[in-house]
């Protein structure tokens, strides 16, 4: 058997703590990056708490980043051929940056 046919038969075992289990709610998230990493905020912006907080940080090399992208557009194409077109409301995309004007001052 090639190594090839032996990694297909094998299936990755994941453990999955109770408590990261029951998940986080977000409802905006902030994109940054550098020459090396991806960091993606997901922030809870709530009504009545004066404060939005990051409920999780995600730091990703370039190249996961870019997995992620294309993993999250197949899963739109299938959930949209399930559920139907999912409707965005008209909107400028908005960016920003959490840490002010990147310097290198290093």
């Amino acid at each position: 058997m090639d190594n090839n046919q032996n990694q297909q038969g094998q299936q990755l075992q994941i453990d999955l703590n109770p408590e990261i289990a029951k998940g986080i709610y977000t409802n905006f998230q902030i994109i940054s990056h550098s020459s090396s990493e991806f960091v993606l905020d997901f922030i809870s912006m709530l009504p009545g708490v004066p404060k939005p907080t990051v409920a999780s940080r995600v730091v990703l090399a370039p190249e996961h980043a870019k997995r992620l992208l294309a993993a999250l557009q197949e899963n739109i194409v299938r959930y949209e051929q399930e559920f139907g077109k999912i409707q965005m409301p008209d909107q400028q995309p908005k960016t920003a940056t959490p840490f002010g004007p990147i310097k290198n001052d290093a």
